[in-house]
């Protein structure tokens, strides 16, 4: 695994009083500047690995870029460790002409950990970015309930550092029949959200219409505001969504499932693009249409 895991000696205990030394293997987190154009814009704490998608994926996260042709390029610069080696630690994004110089009120002013994906920024307006315009012609995702419920074991199957560790989070995109496009991980679970969208950007996928989102652990603002970005229709979590993440995914068109574990899951917003819910919304919406009908024909 390189520089994703390393390997501990731990002291074990158990409740029968055993005490045992062994190796144990945990997950790597260290820190990555992303610079624009030579200048330091964010310092965010991540598992290596992917580390341009990762990258790319921010920055469309941040609302700064949308489409592959305004990423240049990505390159890393020089950074070493305390023996004089390459760290591969310090990145730096060319863009299109005019996105360079993002105002300071956009730039993050502290280390962003892995557990928080809107540390630093410098205005509470700065955090809710424009959001796409959904196609007037309805959503473009159909995904069974059955199909819905799967997406964690498959995500959780294809999981090869959670395997070593279990100390990261994963994040992977499906299409409407349950196919995986692609999985990262990282000890951040919003960092393994912008790879695997940096990866759609650098593979001219965006928008991400007609996929689904299913990460790892629960449900948050910042999870939705990236999905949405990136132009996903669904986002399923194993975990709760917060009260933020319910009403910007319904602001934003967004259906949002929680508490997805195989034998169950929670809709919150947008059920039209479950088939079988969408079904019994149709269902319904006739029933109430005959109602109606045989109403004004009474009152006629």
């Amino acid at each position: 695994m390189g520089r994703l895991t390393q390997r501990h000696r731990v002291t074990r205990l158990s409740r029968d009083g055993a005490v045992r030394t062994r190796a144990d293997v945990v997950a790597v987190e260290e820190p990555m500047e992303l610079r624009l154009a030579g200048e330091s814009f964010v310092v965010t704490m991540r598992t290596p690995g992917h580390d341009f998608e990762l990258c790319a994926g921010f920055l469309v996260s941040e609302g700064i870029i949308g489409a592959a042709e305004e990423l240049r390029g990505l390159r890393y610069c020089v950074g070493t460790d305390e023996d004089g080696l390459q760290t591969y630690n310090v990145i730096d994004a060319a863009l299109a002409p005019g996105l360079e110089r993002v105002p300071v009120g956009r730039r993050r002013e502290v280390v962003t950990t892995s557990a928080c994906g809107i540390c630093g920024t410098t205005s509470i307006d700065a955090v809710e970015k424009t959001l796409p315009e959904r196609p007037a012609a309805g959503p473009a995702l159909r995904i069974g309930a059955q199909t819905l419920m799967d997406l964690p074991d498959t995500l959780r199957a294809a999981q090869p550092i959670f395997d070593r560790t279990g100390g990261v989070h994963a994040a992977g995109i499906f299409t409407g029949d349950g196919e995986l496009l692609c999985l990262r991980e990282d000890v951040g679970r919003h960092n393994a959200v912008d790879k695997v969208v940096g990866w759609a950007l650098m593979d001219h996928r965006l928008p991400l219409t007609g996929t689904a989102l299913q990460v790892s652990g629960r449900a948050s603002f910042e999870l939705v505001q990236k999905a949405a970005l990136a132009g996903m229709e669904l986002l399923s979590a194993v975990g709760a969504p917060s009260s933020t993440a319910v009403d910007l995914a319904e602001r934003a068109g967004l259906t949002l499932v929680g508490f997805s574990r195989g034998s169950g899951a929670n809709v919150y917003t947008h059920p039209e693009r479950i088939m079988e819910l969408a079904e019994e919304q149709t269902d319904s919406d006739s029933e109430d249409g005959a109602a109606e009908a045989a109403a004004e024909a009474v009152d006629g």
